[in-house]
């Protein structure tokens, strides 16, 4: 669990037993909530400050949620910190940095305070407007989408290695020799290996563990089956071959969403998209991993590797497109644009 029952903040009048704690800024964001920081923040009905702000997620004397808004964002990213070494940390802002103590919670928490009622929505009574509630993700859409993509965010090397480094096809139909990507793995069955760990077994610790708990079934199990993958030289190719075979073939399904998405995300580099929806974080080695998001669409990348595409017409098929002569280019200039932890 992200804290314990001491851990508390005044409220609404009252303790908070805080369960955890997320971030909200611009390179850190649930993004369950939505493509870009200001989405993010929309859903909540805060304004996109740009130092951000930290959620805090508890529960009143009454069992009642409530998510503490707090401007205080060293404090809460400690506390994540702390928590997730396993060390404990007494969660408690000064009431002078809480911004708006909202009903409800904006994510699935999959635990409860000790000693108070189950958790509950507050009266009406006690609340400015109606209480927040986590993104449906019963159903593959937007918010499934970009939990697939967090999952593959943080678990790269898992998804990694199913991709074999030859079998990417070029536009003339020839193998890609040292570029990396094979077959779009369908997140139920690929080589055995599923996907689990979208959901936690105690209160999430950081707003990636968070938008995991989001949804209680798995984001990339929705649909078997997928397409083949994708050079990233297809971005360029309007007809001809695909990857699924050789000249006078149409591509499978959903190339031609790979490369609308691959349009797109060039097109941030010449006009830069609202803040957040291109994100940098570490990675092993000199490498960054790449998160960017658009309307309808989640990729992931590493700078010196492949990239992984999720759509939102094509449910539950995560598509990897390989290097070829595009994608290190693209990567780069994404990677200057990027919003970096800092």
């Amino acid at each position: 669990m992200a804290g314990t029952d001491e851990d508390t903040v005044a409220a609404a009048d009252d303790a908070l037993y805080v369960l955890t704690a997320v971030l909200l800024t611009p390179a850190k964001f649930p993004s369950v909530l939505g493509d870009d920081y200001p989405e993010a923040c929309a859903a909540l009905g805060l304004a996109p400050l740009a130092d951000g702000y930290g959620l805090v997620i508890g529960q009143d004397g009454s069992g009642a949620r409530w998510t503490v808004v707090i401007d205080d964002v060293s404090l809460v990213a400690v506390a994540i910190a702390s928590w997730d070494c396993g060390m404990e940390y007494d969660l408690s802002p000064d009431e002078r940095t809480v911004v708006a103590a909202l009903p409800g919670w904006p994510l699935a928490v999959a635990v409860a305070a000790p000693g108070v009622p189950a958790p509950h929505d507050p009266d009406p009574d006690a609340a400015d407007g109606p209480p927040l509630t986590p993104p449906d993700t019963s159903t593959w859409g937007s918010a499934q989408r970009r939990l697939g993509a967090d999952e593959i965010a943080l678990r790269w090397a898992m998804w990694r290695e199913q991709i074999n480094d030859t079998d990417f096809l070029r536009p003339n139909g020839g193998a890609a020799g040292g570029d990396r990507g094979d077959k779009a793995v369908d997140g139920r069955t690929a080589d055995g290996v599923t996907t689990d760990g979208l959901t936690t077994d105690g209160a999430p610790r950081d707003a990636d563990a968070s938008a995991r708990d989001a949804s209680p079934d798995k984001a990339l199990d929705k649909a078997p089956g997928g397409g083949e993958a994708a050079d990233s030289s297809a971005g360029d190719t309007a007809a001809g071959p695909t990857a699924s075979g050789g000249p006078g073939k149409g591509g499978p399904k959903g190339h031609s969403g790979v490369r609308r998405v691959l349009a797109e995300a060039r097109a941030y580099v010449d006009s830069p998209p609202p803040l957040g929806r291109v994100r940098s974080s570490f990675a092993s080695g000199d490498a960054r991993t790449l998160r960017a998001d658009g309307p309808g669409w989640s990729l992931v990348a590493r700078t010196d590797d492949i990239a992984f595409v999720l759509l939102d017409d094509e449910p539950g098929e995560v598509l990897p497109v390989g290097r070829g002569p595009e994608l290190p280019g693209l990567l780069e200039a994404l990677d200057k644009l990027a919003v970096r932890p800092s």
